[in-house]
């Protein structure tokens, strides 16, 4: 039996998207390549003042606070104790130990937040692009952000939104129908960002355009 690929796929995100969860009770942050949604955290600590270093980076990311071998927060040896302590400029936050025993301080929360994967709803895109799409029934011309590492059904599926029949399309590039199964680059439609860097040239006038083709039936999607 051939396995879906879409039921195996990871979901990626844009840091824009990313962006959009930036507030005590919708908080994401991506770190080392991934995408968390601490809102439950958030919620289960709310009041506590060590949530405020996490509230205050919502919707960016933090690999920043990370050793990238290790994959845990930073560390540096205290000049006083001569002890191995996390590395929290911006203020202590959840799951961080305070600097010297305390009574108050309860480590039976078992693995602390960045390192719990149930947090984990992705993969942060290692490159984003912005294609247009030009639906020739309507003359609807839209451009979208997506992650390259997307599958042309994944991109359908981020442009729903702009219409809810998408999967009623067929979807082509340069006159070829489109394999919605692989990306756009393995589609062979080229990401000229770098050339359009290195020339100076506004790329958002000269993107890459996916025609859509009715297909006269009302397929739902």
């Amino acid at each position: 039996l051939l396995l879906n690929r879409d039921m195996v796929r990871p979901s990626y995100f844009t840091p824009a998207e990313v962006a959009s969860h930036s507030t005590l009770k919708d908080c994401w942050v991506s770190y080392l390549g991934k995408v968390y949604d601490l809102s439950p955290l958030c919620l289960s600590h709310q009041g506590d003042v060590l949530l405020k270093p996490i509230v205050a980076s919502a919707g960016t990311d933090i690999s920043h606070w990370f050793n990238k071998k290790t994959r845990d927060i930073k560390s540096y040896i205290d000049p006083v104790t001569n002890c191995e302590q996390y590395y929290a400029p911006h203020g202590r936050f959840i799951h961080v130990p305070p600097p010297f025993p305390t009574d108050d301080w309860a480590n039976d929360f078992g693995r602390p937040w960045w390192k719990d994967d149930k947090y984990c709803v992705g993969i942060l895109s290692h490159k984003t692009r912005k294609i247009r799409i030009i639906n020739t029934l309507t003359s609807q011309d839209t451009v979208i952000e997506v992650c390259s590492e997307e599958t042309m059904l994944e991109i359908l599926r981020r442009y729903l939104k702009e219409n809810t029949h998408a999967g009623s399309y067929t979807w082509k590039y340069a006159g070829r129908n489109l394999d919605m199964d692989k990306t756009l680059e393995e589609n062979g439609v080229k990401d000229d960002d770098e050339d359009f860097y290195k020339c100076r040239m506004d790329d958002d006038s000269f993107l890459q355009a996916i025609h859509l083709y009715f297909n006269d039936d009302l397929t739902e999607t």
